[in-house]
């Protein structure tokens, strides 16, 4: 099955979530020394991806052209404005709103390695051992920010499945039609260029500085826009 890996790491997602919403009579001073802990290792781990780039003038690139084009678009605006709406539906328990909680889980379980080539292992070789390592990670953090953050962290198993999913089922196209070197400096500079957006939420979760992380979000495609373009027009100069 395709997308065994893709649903068992959604579904870890949604527990882990569920379990920490659960969690609401943790001391607020609890809370709070939990946040900054996960907010350290959110650091560290981003760092740690943005480490991994190449060619760090995409990156820089991709970070200004993208942040351009999410002011322009108002991206954290529009999805404040969506998470005010889903907390009048489903109510939030957490210190922060839907809409942070959301990007927070999104860009820390999408964006990186193990989601492109644990989805390319399930298509290719139906291998989901890649994702099934994923799932357990991302359930742990899920528990951990939904504690802290609120249940809007359930809604980032939507984009963990659209995006670990199509790749999956795309994979045999994807090795087809994108060369090996070109996925893999695509794998470099996308986990380098959310790396450095992870580690700004964690300096947001320890109030350190207040980024507008969502209007960055646009530098994922300006990333993959920039290096395959480098990658077919290099020959050519």
């Amino acid at each position: 099955m395709v997308l065994l890996g893709t649903i068992v790491n959604t579904l870890a997602i949604m527990i882990g979530s569920i379990l920490g919403n659960l969690f609401t009579k943790i001391p607020d001073r609890i809370k709070h020394t939990v946040t900054h802990g996960m907010a350290l290792v959110v650091v560290v781990l981003g760092l740690q991806m943005g480490l991994k780039s190449d060619q760090f003038l995409i990156v820089i690139g991709s970070l200004a052209l993208g942040a351009v084009i999410g002011e322009g678009f108002e991206l954290e605006e529009k999805l404040n404005r969506l998470g005010r709406f889903l907390e009048r539906k489903v109510g939030n328990r957490g210190e922060g709103n839907i809409a942070s909680a959301f990007v927070t889980g999104t860009l820390v379980f999408v964006v990186g390695a193990l989601a492109i080539v644990g989805a390319l292992d399930s298509g290719l070789r139906d291998d989901h051992s890649v994702l099934f390592t994923k799932a357990m990670l991302d359930g742990f953090f899920a528990l951990i920010f939904s504690t802290t953050l609120g249940i809007g962290v359930i809604f980032s198993a939507i984009p963990v499945f659209l995006y670990e999913g199509a790749i999956a089922l795309l994979a045999t196209k994807i090795e087809t039609f994108v060369p090996q070197p070109l996925m893999a400096q695509l794998i470099n500079e996308l986990t380098a260029t959310g790396g450095l957006l992870i580690v700004a939420i964690g300096l947001n979760l320890l109030n350190i500085t207040k980024i507008r992380t969502a209007n960055l979000l646009p530098s994922i495609v300006i990333c993959i826009l920039i290096v395959t373009g480098i990658f077919y027009l290099k020959p050519l100069i």
